[in-house]
């Protein structure tokens, strides 16, 4: 296997130093410096609102210091009047100005200190709401699946997967980037930041409860050291990871995945086989994407096939999964389909169409 040397694994140590946490996905109204800034602006008007108040019956008020009040002093009256601070070194004196105070500056500084206590009040509530989301969700999380890397490969993956009818909120996303769990909890998948290859980030992640594993890590040596952390915290999970070179493969298998799949020799396969015969690489990129022209499924056998012989039925049977066997259309130990066969075939795609989900690991024979 190609591992990196010791500067790339020093380097690795220290992304181990990474904080992580979770995030849930939520529907952003506003972004909260907005908010912030739209507070702040009611309360600088409130406080001009008073201010002008003042200034405008400024005889009704008195200056213990010179008797007068001027346009500085009403600034400053409204400001220690709105923040109940009140040193009373400036006070309404006339009839007018105090019945201003009791009908229009009292009014004005309990709405000044709820703009400002409201906010206070509302990160508060939000993070108290935020945490009891996420104590919700982890203690209602099972059987759910776990994608460690949210690029081209992982984001496949999951829309894949979704499209058999898996719920969004079955899937948790592992990225050490906060700008991709970001845009993975935009999409509705919850997330989290950190490194894969530590055992508490897989853990914030559930993956001791965990149903399935997606490892699309864009190093091979990632790969691996995740596969092993995975596979530690959870003896039951179906563990499916990519891998750059066809000789990590096996070390993969030995860390645990059940299903290895190769992007540089299965790449290179299909420019291959699209240089032999165009056609030929139409149709396997028509089977690649989901949702669209053919599809490939699983699904069981229904009473009518029993007794068929795989090419006897209606679909065109790719392979037949007897218990844990895959066995191919044409292989003599077939011979006729029993009840409890699954058969792999090749469809054209509908909105119904879906891979069966299958927990157990398969024996290629």
């Amino acid at each position: 296997m190609k591992l990196p040397g010791h500067d790339a694994i020093a380097r690795q140590a220290d992304e181990h130093l990474v904080t992580h946490r979770v995030k849930l996905p939520r529907k952003v109204v506003e972004h909260p410096f907005r908010q912030v800034a739209k507070r702040v602006l009611m309360a600088l008007l409130v406080l001009s609102v008073t201010a002008l108040l003042v200034w405008f019956d400024h005889d009704g008020y008195n200056d213990n210091s010179d008797g007068s009040v001027d346009f500085l002093d009403a600034w400053y009256y409204a400001t220690v009047t709105l923040s109940t601070t009140g040193y009373g070194d400036v006070t309404p004196v006339s009839d007018g100005a105090r019945l201003t105070n009791i009908f229009v500056i009292t009014p004005l500084r309990v709405l000044f200190l709820i703009i400002l206590v409201g906010t206070t009040l509302e990160v508060l509530t939000e993070r108290t709401r935020e945490e009891w989301r996420l104590n919700r969700w982890r203690s209602t999380l099972r059987d759910h699946t776990v994608v460690v890397g949210f690029g081209t490969k992982g984001r496949s993956a999951i829309q894949t997967v979704c499209a058999t009818g898996l719920k969004k909120e079955q899937v948790v996303v592992v990225d050490p980037s906060s700008k991709v769990i970001d845009a993975a909890t935009a999409e509705g998948y919850a997330g989290v930041i950190g490194d894969a290859t530590r055992s508490e980030v897989l853990k914030r992640a559930e993956v001791h409860r965990a149903r399935k594993i997606i490892i699309a890590t864009q190093r091979d040596d990632t790969a691996v050291l995740v596969t092993l952390t995975a596979r530690q915290l959870n003896k039951g999970a179906k563990i499916v990871a990519a891998v750059r070179e066809e000789e990590n493969a096996p070390l993969l298998k030995q860390s645990g995945a059940d299903a290895v799949i190769t992007s540089a020799s299965a790449a290179g396969r299909l420019l291959g086989l699209s240089v032999l015969s165009p056609a030929a690489g139409m149709v396997m990129e028509d089977l690649i994407q989901q949702g669209s022209g053919l599809d490939i499924i699983e699904r069981p056998v229904i009473k009518a096939e029993v007794g068929r012989r795989p090419r006897e039925t209606d679909d065109l049977v790719v392979s037949v999964v007897r218990g844990h066997r895959v066995l191919g259309y044409d292989d003599p130990a077939v011979g006729t389909l029993e009840l409890t066969d699954r058969l792999i075939t090749i469809v054209r795609a509908t909105p119904g169409s879906q891979i069966a989900p299958d927990v157990r690991p398969l024996v290629q024979e």
